[in-house]
């Protein structure tokens, strides 16, 4: 999405659609998919960021599926908006069958191997940081915690 307004503007108004996408959601009750990237640096430690709308939780990069999008463009779509960083490789791991917001969800789970310092868009995404993957932070989103455990399953991480 292009920054058209300005970003403490935009970040303010991102609770706002938030709720009324999760309202929309309740009430369509369409299936929806989307996509989440577990990116990890050279070390293995996993990245977690918090947006600035949403639960207070860490949480995975990631997002809706366009219409017609390919999961793997999305996936690299949102790394590249939410946190300033093109993965050169990234992997398919697994996906998730869920309800999400109150519609059916198919999350599409990546990996991918990040080699610098994200740099958060200040928009959509306030705070990025690296963990190690066997101390992870709390909290933690229940829908992170899920998809973690997917790529854990895997044997990836």
């Amino acid at each position: 999405m292009a920054n058209v307004l300005p970003a403490p503007l935009h970040r303010a108004l991102l609770p706002l659609a938030h709720c009324l996408r999760h309202r929309w959601r309740r009430w369509r009750k369409a299936p929806i998919a989307g996509v989440s990237v577990i990116v990890t640096n050279l070390t293995g430690d996993v990245l977690l960021l918090k947006h600035s709308y949403g639960p207070a939780v860490w949480s995975l990069p990631g997002g809706g599926l366009g219409r017609g999008e390919d999961p793997t463009d999305a996936a690299r779509r949102e790394v590249r908006e939410e946190l300033g960083v093109d993965l050169a490789r990234i992997d398919f791991v697994g996906t998730l069958d869920e309800v999400l917001s109150g519609s059916p969800h198919t999350a599409h789970i990546f990996s991918g191997v990040c080699d610098r310092q994200p740099r958060p868009d200040r928009r959509e995404v306030i705070e990025a940081r690296f963990f190690p993957s066997h101390s992870l932070p709390e909290p933690l989103g229940e829908t992170t915690r899920k998809r973690i455990a997917v790529w854990r399953a895997r044997g990836v991480g």
